[in-house]
């Protein structure tokens, strides 16, 4: 058994929201849209496609023939503008599960998917994709089971204009969830963040504001989508997570500001951390024993 069989490893491709900022200010933290890989006992899974994901679309060039799991939290263009610049979708013998959240209007991920690749927006179709796209609707709220691999995903709707949906992934005893695009309540902590986020190893958060810029009275960002990282720790508190990653950047934060609100952040919850490109989290998965002496040997 190889070692990435027996790993829950958190990559982080794309940690901005709203639009790519790349520059000169960005460096330490990355310009590019969400875009996370979790590799879960080998597999890949990977959590929306943003412009991160051309990026590690680059280095699994080198992964060929490749088969991969792809969870789109919703289908504004930060989340999904990778997508047809992800290199290995366009190559023979791969093979992508995409997974989304049937939207408001009814449209599927699939038609979604296609219809940013329609003219005039792009000059080639979806179907000019040479690997086998296999999509996967459902509801907020369902489970999604990978049997084979014994991976076990949560799902759950997040307070988002046009409907977002969050994601707990499980396995081997380990949690990660995925929270991100959604906007706190002014008046409770959401009951659907604190189910995903309950007990879990790693909670990555959008905190895209300040409590200060949320509640500006010249630019109020009330009724955007997002939270700030004072509730994300709120929620972490009232969840017993482990570890908080503040996610989703706003572009207009540059490293500086970004440094401070980590050091703020920290002083209140300890455990927490800024999401950054190029950042990996290692959730501590238990090692199966061996039950008998003919499990040993095959383990050898």
């Amino acid at each position: 058994m190889s070692v990435m069989q027996n790993q829950f490893l958190i990559n982080f491709w794309g940690v901005r929201g709203s639009i790519p900022c790349p520059g000169p200010h960005t460096v330490r933290y990355g310009g590019n849209t969400p875009c996370i890989q979790m590799q879960v006992g080998g597999k890949h899974l990977i959590f929306d496609g943003g412009t991160g994901l051309r990026v590690l679309g680059q280095t699994l060039l080198s992964q060929m023939p490749l088969e991969a799991y792809l969870f789109f939290t919703h289908s504004h263009w930060d989340h999904i503008q990778g997508f047809p610049f992800f290199t290995p979708a366009f190559i023979k013998g791969n093979r992508f599960n995409i997974y989304g959240a049937i939207a408001p209007n009814g449209a599927t991920i699939e038609q979604r998917l296609h219809d940013q690749m329609l003219h005039p927006n792009f000059p080639v179709p979806l179907q000019i994709m040479g690997a086998q796209l296999k999509f996967f609707d459902f509801k907020p709220g369902d489970f999604i089971e990978l049997e084979e691999h014994n991976i076990k995903l949560e799902t759950a709707l997040l307070n988002h204009p046009g409907e977002a949906v969050g994601y707990r992934i499980n396995w081997r005893g380990c949690s990660a969830a995925y929270v991100t695009d959604t906007e706190h309540y002014p008046d409770r902590l959401d009951e659907n963040v604190i189910y995903l986020a309950r007990n879990a190893n790693v909670l990555i958060y959008d905190a895209t504001y300040t409590d200060e810029e949320y509640h500006s009275p010249r630019t109020s960002k009330v009724g955007w989508g997002h939270s700030t990282w004072q509730e994300a720790i709120k929620i972490a508190q009232a969840a017993n997570v482990e570890k908080l990653v503040i996610f989703h950047h706003d572009p207009l934060h540059d490293d500086d500001y970004l440094d401070l609100v980590g050091e703020q952040a920290a002083k209140v919850f300890p455990n927490t951390i800024m999401a950054r490109e190029g950042m990996s989290i290692q959730l501590p998965v238990p090692v199966p024993q061996p039950e008998n002496l003919e499990d040993i040997k095959m383990s050898v």
